[in-house]
């Protein structure tokens, strides 16, 4: 069968990272190469990058099958996406999947969508093409959503072909994470350890965890060409043992690349000795969740650190030249003296890099219940669903003043001549030019909330 697969250009309401970062679609990657193994012939469409219509590629391509993925900002655009490929051709199935399809899969409902799928994306994605094509019965797929049918459980092992990355080779060269230049993906674990209240990536798995062996992850490191790799498990830094080995790995292999990578600020604290190790191994940046400068916050958000951890985890990535990019959860009840309270922190931790996000109840959290009376934007408003956007009307302050002081707090910390000074010496007038670019256009999607005060 021919099949096409979209990653879908976010909607103009959406405050985008895209920006700062485009990623590769490993997901549909992991698609491409598993389906075309099976024989059947498949395109990548980056719509973040392509000029064109959906209708040019699925007249020009004239594909069987359609599968489109992305998040929950990306909802009624993938939704409208089938609309216009059921339009150009009635006989064409649709294929709705992506993490918000597994844990809402009820939001993609919808004429034009003939199949969402609920879990194992990629087994799921193949029985659905085996029986389109007659090589297994029609009839119910157990990972595919359908009302009133029971939640499928996750499969805990992970036997599938590493991803066809020179499927978007035409669009390798555009991606990037903020100064990680050709950029490329990898995938190492599913799920996530930890039970953080405004966290989705648990729900994705229910709550479980599983790791691949590191065998294959090397394996498939010698496969990529790019230099910088961007290891997307929602925590990396798992097991001081496993990362110990890792490193060994990487070493005895021979396999010199740059790492970026998400890690836990209890985890870098407690184990000083593995960030030195990995740092002679290629460990360039971590993404750490920090969220707070009060240990009360921390607390309540279950995350199990406090001030002081994240103190010396920053200290200690500080010591050994691993960026930090730090983020941060903006209070629903903050008022102007919290807001230059964290700026405060920020400045006496040194970081340059931050994201900073409004509490956002997603739908599947802990939270979610507590928050939805205050919501200030619909649920079908997905585009505006990107942690970004103030969803919960705030306790003390308007919208327009909490748009207002988060603008100046980003303003403070990056914009200041320190700070732009300390990226041209580190990664070049180029490169450094080229971020601030993408910052102002992410600040102007801000003032525009600030104008309109929603």
């Amino acid at each position: 069968m021919r099949v096409l697969l979209f990653r879908p250009r976010p909607h103009k309401e959406t405050i985008g990272l895209q920006n700062v970062m485009i990623c590769e679609p490993l997901e549909l990657e992991y698609i491409s190469a598993n389906i075309e193994a099976l024989g059947h012939k498949c395109r990548i469409v980056d719509m973040i990058i392509e000029k064109e219509s959906v209708p040019y590629f699925v007249k020009r391509f004239r594909p069987d099958v359609v599968g489109i993925t992305g998040y929950i900002s990306h909802v009624n655009i993938m939704k409208d996406y089938a609309r216009q490929v059921k339009e150009c051709d009635p006989r064409i199935k649709t294929i709705i999947g992506g993490v918000h399809a597994e844990v809402n899969p009820q939001d993609f409902e919808s004429g034009y969508v003939d199949y969402i799928i609920r879990a194992n994306g990629i087994r799921t994605f193949i029985d659905i093409l085996n029986s389109l094509s007659g090589k297994a019965p029609a009839g119910d797929i157990a990972c595919v959503y359908g009302r009133n049918k029971p939640a499928p459980e996750k499969d805990l092992t992970f036997s599938y072909l590493y991803p066809d990355r020179d499927k978007v080779k035409k669009y390798r060269s555009r991606y990037y994470y903020m100064f990680h230049r050709n950029c490329s993906l990898i995938k190492t674990s599913f799920g996530c350890p930890y039970n953080c209240k405004f966290c989705f990536c648990r729900q994705i798995m229910d709550d479980r965890y599983f790791a691949r062996s590191l065998d294959d992850i090397i394996s498939e490191l010698e496969q990529i060409k790019e230099t910088e790799i961007y290891i997307v498990d929602d925590d990396f830094l798992v097991g001081r043992d496993r990362i110990l080995e890792f490193c060994d790995l990487l070493e005895k292999h021979r396999i010199h690349k740059k790492y970026l990578i998400y890690g836990r600020a209890d985890f870098i604290a407690a184990n000083e000795d593995v960030i030195r190790r990995f740092k002679q191994v290629g460990l360039r940046a971590v993404i750490v969740g920090l969220e707070s400068c009060d240990s009360r916050q921390l607390d309540d958000y279950n995350k199990r650190t406090n001030v002081k951890i994240n103190e010396k985890a920053v200290g200690i990535l500080r010591k050994y030249d691993v960026e930090c990019y730090g983020t941060f959860i903006l209070g629903l009840d903050w008022t102007k003296k919290d807001f230059d309270a964290l700026y405060r922190w920020i400045k006496k931790l040194g970081l340059v890099f931050v994201n900073l996000q409004p509490l956002t109840p997603l739908r599947g959290t802990d939270i979610y219940e507590k928050y939805r009376p205050q919501f200030i934007v619909r649920e079908d408003e997905y585009e505006k669903w990107d942690l970004a956007h103030l969803v919960v009307k705030p306790e003390k302050i308007s919208v327009r003043r909490y748009y207002w002081y988060t603008m100046l707090l980003y303003y403070k910390i990056t914009a200041n001549p320190v700070s732009g000074w300390y990226m041209v010496k580190k990664y070049g007038l180029h490169d450094t030019l080229k971020l601030s670019w993408g910052a102002v256009k992410v600040n102007n999607q801000y003032l525009k909330k600030l104008i309109g005060g929603k």
